[in-house]
């Protein structure tokens, strides 16, 4: 099957099937998750976190975005790829906004942005990347570039008021021509209520059951980043676990001298040419 277009998705909403959405960030993990059959991938900058060790998404880069993104699409070529606009990559103007929305499409061959917030700053960030023919995703709720002036990593819109605020920032991004949204980190009241009033896919990660999709972030669903996990999130399976394990049994094996077993991990030679090799080194010796 060829890969999903917003048309898809637009259809997939109409006739309730739900999008299936994952984050990757490099070519194998891509790879797994194409033959696993998800609709969408997020090279999100919280690969800043899970793979490059930072302890937020800040000192994520341009070119750590696009290198990401470029080995994830060369791991799923028939997925729907969007790649996160990094921080400070689109908040100084709507020029630098399209310019860096134009490389990321150039450079990595993904087929969309997402960007942070929904403020008249953004909202124009995102009308601007929009009319220059690129798509937009838009970002909500618990956004972690935004997390000094939400107080670190705390759902949202727990109140009526920053409830009814979330519903309308979410509006406000469609209007401004987003294609989709994610609403992350709120409680599914509001997730419901946002779906309910939209006219485009919304995707939820931390966001309860009503969204048109889900989203997780793959390390945390694997159980590979022990950091912290999320509240919403389930695990599907401990391969952190299983890889220290697998990296315990092989340090062991190999003080111990068990690891590797001549002629079961060797490449061997031919009796003859052996020989004329022991024979040479004899010559060399004297």
């Amino acid at each position: 099957m060829g890969k999903k277009t917003i048309n898809d998705f637009n259809n997939m909403v109409e006739t309730e099937e739900k999008i299936v959405y994952l984050t990757a960030y490099d070519y194998l993990t891509a790879k797994m998750e194409e033959k696993a059959g998800v609709d969408m991938i997020l090279v999100g900058d919280s690969l800043g976190m899970v793979s490059l060790g930072y302890d937020t998404t800040f000192p994520v880069t341009m070119d750590d975005m696009i290198r990401h993104c470029s080995a994830v699409r060369r791991g799923a070529p028939n997925t729907f790829i969007v790649g996160d606009m990094p921080y400070m990559s689109y908040q100084v103007s709507d020029e630098l906004a399209v310019a860096n929305a134009g490389r990321f499409i150039k450079e990595s061959l993904v087929d969309a942005i997402k960007l942070e917030g929904a403020g008249p700053m953004i909202a124009s960030r995102i009308k601007a990347i929009n009319e220059a023919g690129i798509l937009v995703m838009g970002h909500i709720g618990l956004t972690p570039q935004f997390m000094g002036q939400i107080g670190g990593y705390k759902a949202q819109g727990r109140s009526a008021a920053a409830a009814l605020s979330l519903v309308e920032q979410a509006k406000r991004v469609e209007e401004a021509g987003a294609f989709s949204i994610l609403v992350e980190g709120v409680p599914s009241a509001v997730g419901k209520a946002i779906t309910e009033r939209a006219d485009f896919p919304v995707l939820g990660i931390g966001a309860g059951p009503y969204t048109h999709g889900q989203l997780l972030i793959y390390a945390d669903m694997v159980g590979l980043y022990d950091n912290f996990t999320p509240k919403f999130v389930k695990k599907y399976a401990n391969v952190g676990e299983v890889l220290v394990s697998a990296f315990t049994e092989y340090v062991r094996e190999t003080r111990e001298g068990v690891f590797p077993v001549d002629g079961e991990h060797t490449y061997k030679m031919k009796d003859e040419e052996a020989a004329e090799f022991w024979s040479l080194l004899e010559k060399e010796a004297k």
